[in-house]
């Protein structure tokens, strides 16, 4: 494991979290960042190279500009010094602030200069980004992906540092097994998260997608429609006959999740258990009862 990445991991995301208050841009008065902001040259800020946010909306950063040049930039931006020019400073959080400052035409900018290896402000840039109130559910699914692989945090803690529940996180993190077409529409707000969600588990999540699409259907009518096709009948099967245990078993465990509970006991060999969930609630409730959270 590299000295940087054992550095990131050592202060951990609370720690990294300290300089990140609630997002400024809408211009709402917060408490002030911890440490002393100091004033720096518009020119002698760059941006950070591995930004993972690469897409910023001109529409809103206009709209940001001309609060700016009203109020000016509420919350400092936090940099720290270029590794090979100690003039240059670049951003670790806040370069929808820089742009925005730079359209307003601001010569000087408030930052707070901290000293971050590159994988901390990696991580840095991740979770300021997760805290955007416009990013799309793959995006911000995307972003908890890469600050649990790269970083070697667990949903846990994730969950705790970010103020979220770790069934929010969960639930996100499964619309990455999405098919990348789906994935896209929801990144083009063609598809909300709800009707993501309604695709995991379905089998042919395109074809549903585009008809969600073309028919402009709700999430109450894609949740609808799944219903029916589950509830849809099948070719009949030869009823196996099972044991008594078997079968008290089944009930015992439907009981306690609250959910249809079938098992195929197949010997030695093993066996499978199926749990039927009725809908997305139940989903939720079952996840949380297999990490032991319920």
């Amino acid at each position: 494991m590299s000295q940087n990445k054992r550095s990131s991991l050592g202060r951990g995301l609370s720690a990294l979290m300290a300089d990140l208050q609630p997002d400024a841009d809408t211009n709402d008065t917060n408490d002030a960042p911890r440490g002393a902001p100091v004033t720096v040259p518009t020119e002698q800020i760059t941006p950070n190279p591995d930004q993972p946010r690469r897409v910023f909306d001109q529409d809103a950063l206009a709209e940001l500009a001309d609060s700016i040049r009203h109020r000016g930039v509420i919350q400092p931006l936090i940099v720290r010094r270029h590794p090979d020019d100690q003039n240059i400073y670049q951003i670790v959080a806040g370069e929808r602030r820089w742009r925005a400052a730079q359209i307003a035409q601001l010569h000087e900018l408030p930052v707070l200069i901290r000293e971050f290896s590159d994988s901390e402000m990696l991580e840095v840039a991740i979770i300021e980004n997760i805290q955007r109130a416009d990013l799309n559910a793959i995006d911000e699914a995307a972003s908890y992906r890469q600050l649990m692989s790269r970083f070697g945090h667990t949903q846990e803690k994730v969950a705790e540092a970010l103020g979220k529940s770790r069934s929010h996180i969960a639930n996100l993190m499964r619309l990455l097994n999405l098919p990348e077409q789906v994935q896209e529409w929801v990144r083009e707000e063609k598809l909300s998260a709800g009707h993501a969600r309604a695709l995991v588990t379905v089998d042919d999540p395109v074809g549903i997608a585009r008809r969600i699409i073309e028919k402009g259907m709700s999430v109450r009518e894609v949740e609808a429609l799944l219903r029916k096709k589950s509830d849809a009948p099948t070719k009949p099967r030869h009823k196996e006959e099972k044991d008594a245990d078997t079968r008290a078993l089944e009930g015992d465990l439907s009981a306690t999740l609250k959910m249809r509970v079938q098992i195929k006991h197949a010997g030695q060999d093993g066996g499978q258990l199926t749990i039927t969930y009725r809908d997305l609630e139940q989903l939720d409730r079952l996840c949380q009862i297999l990490a032991g959270s319920a």
